[in-house]
């Protein structure tokens, strides 16, 4: 019998199963890790990364397989990122596999600032993800367990720049909009 293929955890845009074909994708959580945005010289905006953290902290995600242990395709979507092993820290209701989560790294890390702002399609796509997989509570959860929401925040709806951006409802785009607004971020145009 051969192994099972690997998987990824996902805890972004890859929870949003429109943005990709990956195979058995089911809820998951990491433990021992946080998600924080992140800017590196490597890309003009900002986008999610995960960082180790204190023993207790999990954050919500998906994994899915890796058909063939092949990571070409993923690490090319992912390119400003390190795959890590997290075998041992993620918990779902499937069979033991491999793990990988994607860290961003590369180039100099910082903070997202107006000149790498987050991308609110992005967001948009990170949201209406976790509202899909996790239903409102979830979507609650990763507002809750992201780190970094004192970065700016790009209104680019009008004219996505994310490349995998999707259409929302009326009720996600208000479900982004008021979380938003409770977090007090700065949105600019």
């Amino acid at each position: 019998m051969s192994a099972p293929d690997p998987r990824f955890f996902g805890y972004g845009s890859l929870v949003n199963l429109a943005t990709h074909a990956y195979h058995n994708p089911r809820p998951a959580q990491l433990a021992g890790w946080r998600r924080v945005w992140r800017h590196s010289t490597l890309r003009d905006v900002a986008f999610l990364s995960v960082e180790r953290c204190a023993q207790g902290t999990v954050i919500d995600g998906i994994v899915a397989d890796v058909p063939n242990a092949d990571w070409a395709a993923l690490d090319e979507r992912e390119f400003a990122y390190l795959r890590r092993i997290v075998t041992d820290a993620v918990a779902h209701n499937g069979p033991r596999a491999e793990t990988a989560v994607y860290e961003v790294d590369g180039g100099v890390l910082a903070p997202p600032s107006t000149a790498h702002p987050i991308l609110l399609s992005y967001l948009d796509v990170v949201v209406q993800g976790f509202l899909r997989v996790f239903g409102p509570d979830g979507a609650t959860r990763f507002f809750a367990t992201t780190h970094g929401w004192d970065a700016p925040i790009l209104n680019d709806r009008p004219a996505p720049r994310y490349p995998r951006a999707q259409t929302l409802t009326p009720d996600e785009t208000a479900t982004v909009d008021a979380a938003l607004s409770r977090l007090r971020a700065t949105v600019i145009s």
